[in-house]
């Protein structure tokens, strides 16, 4: 069963073998047309026949070209790791520099990181490191980092995605489009009007512009597979837990005290009460008090006088 890589490579190679007998025979028209009023000789002799003779050797040889790069790219797997890093600390700023030390000795670097003060509190306190590890010391340098010398690891996991079929892929149309660059050169200096040249200069530029692609996803490819990324989230030490109370066992001492709280919570609630109610209770006092005199003066004033009066 043929693979994918195979067939793209085949349809790659018969767009670029197209596209170059096509303009070969656009080429060789135009030229065929201009040499009758200018004298030049046509056919076989002229330099555009020449030219296409000369990109023959070119095109013959870019099936052996992409199959040396696929080659190269495919020899041994290709793979993107990367790994999620917990672990606990009395100090994370000290976690952190103990961290980056370890990376910085195996020639790796700090990609990121994100810090979060506690605000006076040790125990919020976080800190996010992204590392870029060289794949060849990944498990070392990620052991390390998982030890003692950091801090108490909490949780690890990891994870490997295979690019080996996108990176040969990708080499793959890089040496496509350098060969079919090379192959419109080669025809631009046989090229002889202005309409010629701009022809051949535009797809010049199309597969120019293609290939700076390809170059920029194979170089992506080629640091994400040369570097593992590591990411270690440092937490401050956890808050201690309050000690528990002593329980009281059961008996006459422990009954009596609990019934003089109860005495004591009550005659507080009592005596709070009443404070809260002694100004209302005078107040309405006062006001007894007047309303009782003025009753009395009233009907002593409204008694009828006696004989002796």
């Amino acid at each position: 069963m043929r693979s994918k890589r195979g067939v793209f490579t085949r349809r790659r190679q018969g767009a670029a073998a197209g596209v170059i007998l096509l303009i070969g025979v656009a080429v060789a028209g135009c030229t065929g047309a201009s040499s009758s009023s200018s004298g030049l000789s046509s056919g076989a002799d002229s330099p555009v026949a020449n030219g296409m003779a000369a990109a023959a050797a070119p095109a013959a040889s870019a099936s052996s070209t992409q199959a040396a790069a696929s080659a190269a790219y495919t020899s041994g797997q290709q793979l993107i790791e990367t790994a999620q890093l917990t672990v606990r600390a009395s100090s994370v700023n000290g976690a952190v520099s103990r961290a980056t030390s370890i990376v910085k000795d195996a020639d790796g670097y700090v990609s990121a990181e994100n810090a979060r003060a506690g605000q006076g509190q040790p125990g919020k306190a976080t800190a996010t490191v992204t590392f870029k590890i060289p794949v060849a010391v990944y498990s070392q340098t990620l052991a390390e980092l998982s030890g003692s010398a950091v801090g108490t690891q909490l949780s690890l996991t990891q994870q490997a995605q295979d690019v080996t079929q996108q990176v040969a892929d990708v080499g793959s149309r890089v040496a496509s489009d350098q060969v079919a660059i090379a192959q419109l050169r080669a025809l631009l200096k046989k090229a002889g009007s202005v309409s010629e040249l701009l022809s051949v200069q535009d797809q010049i530029n199309s597969e120019e512009s293609d290939l700076e692609s390809m170059l920029a996803q194979q170089s992506a490819l080629g640091h994400e597979t040369a570097y593992a990324t590591v990411t270690v989230t440092v937490e401050g030490p956890a808050a201690a837990a309050a000690p528990a109370k002593a329980v009281q066992p059961p008996g006459l001492s422990g009954g009596a005290a609990r019934g003089w709280h109860a005495f004591r919570v009550a005659l507080s609630w009592l005596l709070t009460v009443l404070g809260a109610v002694a100004p209302f209770a005078a107040v309405i006092a006062v006001f007894g008090a007047i309303v009782w005199s003025g009753r009395r003066a009233a009907r002593r004033a409204g008694r009828p006088a006696g004989p002796g009066d």
